[in-house]
């Protein structure tokens, strides 16, 4: 398709698929670097990848960092996007605006340091480094090589006070304290727990919640050292230490802090959370899936087969203002802050 067409904002003239899909759903993009006149190319600096994504990749290659770096290379030159064909995640990045297209709506100018908000699973991305300054075991990727926005795209500009790395991190799971505290805002004084709340879209959710108006809340973690880290954060009234893929030990561990929850966020990035989280909350109550490692098919037909009057909310990651709250609450919640710099 020669640049001169027109473009689609939704990314759709860079999939090179025979059907008919939207990028998210292709299975290979168009990378080249010549843009259409409302995209963005972004010299890339750092890759996110989702947490699910990364357990799954250490998980399969028992830790070896030179191969998972090496199956990462290879999904993103298969695939021109980084999008994990097993957990269908990829995460976001962080980079430098080299080129705006004369047609962009998007505000961005050359030279903005930017985190997209949009995930790497649609993303055009070309790595041109081999990724040699990362020896795979973390979720962060030092890489260089460029990427591609679309009309439709979303990009926030990096604040300058605070440090790139402790900014991508809040970013990547910015949409979860959006929503939460949207959700707790419907009710009255709820109890709400927070499943995997020492981790980082866990922690900026519980204390979206205590700002939304929430009269309790329940962390829960798996394990004492992660229970010392959030109770030391201040951030909850009772942290409980369970098994979230265990739903009796889950349910009966959020009960015994004060539940059952009006409100479950579960923000663990494992499967297999489902049925706990779906009989730790309340009738009429709300249950936020935050993870890609859900399966929502279980999530439908557990609370089907237990009988369970929940509503049952997706997070998507975009929540209007979502980039502008999370660092909010960053900045205003020393708790918050102390748990994201200790895990740099």
């Amino acid at each position: 398709m020669s640049r001169d067409s027109t473009s689609d904002p939704t990314g759709l003239h860079r999939v090179l698929d025979d059907a008919m899909v939207l990028p998210q759903a292709a299975q290979r993009l168009d990378t080249t670097a010549e843009l259409w006149p409302d995209e963005v190319r972004v010299r890339v600096a750092m890759l996110n990848l989702d947490a699910a994504s990364f357990r799954q990749l250490e998980g399969k290659h028992a830790h070896d960092g030179d191969k998972v770096r090496a199956e990462v290379l290879d999904i993103v030159s298969t695939r021109g996007k980084m999008h994990n064909p097993v957990t269908g995640s990829g995460g976001m990045l962080v980079g430098t605006v080299e080129e705006v297209g004369p047609e962009s709506t998007l505000g961005l100018k050359v030279g903005d340091r930017v985190a997209t908000l949009v995930s790497l699973t649609l993303t055009p991305l070309v790595i041109e480094d081999e990724l040699t300054q990362w020896d795979g075991r973390s979720e962060q990727v030092p890489c260089d090589g460029y990427a591609v926005l679309f009309g439709r795209s979303i990009a926030a500009v990096i604040p300058d006070d605070l440090d790139p790395a402790l900014s991508l991190s809040v970013m990547d799971v910015c949409g979860a304290p959006a929503l939460t505290a949207r959700v707790v805002a419907d009710y009255v004084e709820p109890t709400v727990a927070v499943i995997g709340g020492g981790g980082k879209s866990g922690s900026l959710s519980l204390a979206a919640a205590r700002q939304a108006g929430a009269g309790r809340l329940i962390g829960v973690v798996p394990h004492a050292r992660e229970a010392e880290l959030l109770t030391g954060a201040g951030l909850a009234d009772e942290v409980v230490i369970a098994d979230a893929r265990d739903p009796i030990a889950l349910r009966d561990a959020v009960a015994k802090a004060g539940g059952p929850a009006d409100v479950t966020v579960v923000c663990v990035d494992v499967p297999g959370c489902e049925g706990g989280a779906i009989l730790a909350t309340a009738e009429r109550g709300t249950v936020i899936f935050f993870s890609m490692a859900t399966s929502f098919s279980a999530a439908a037909l557990g609370a089907e087969g237990l009988a369970a009057d929940v509503r049952m909310v997706v997070g998507n990651g975009y929540v209007p203002g979502h980039a502008a709250y999370a660092m909010e609450l960053l900045r205003g919640n020393a708790g918050v802050r102390g748990l994201f710099e200790g895990r740099l």
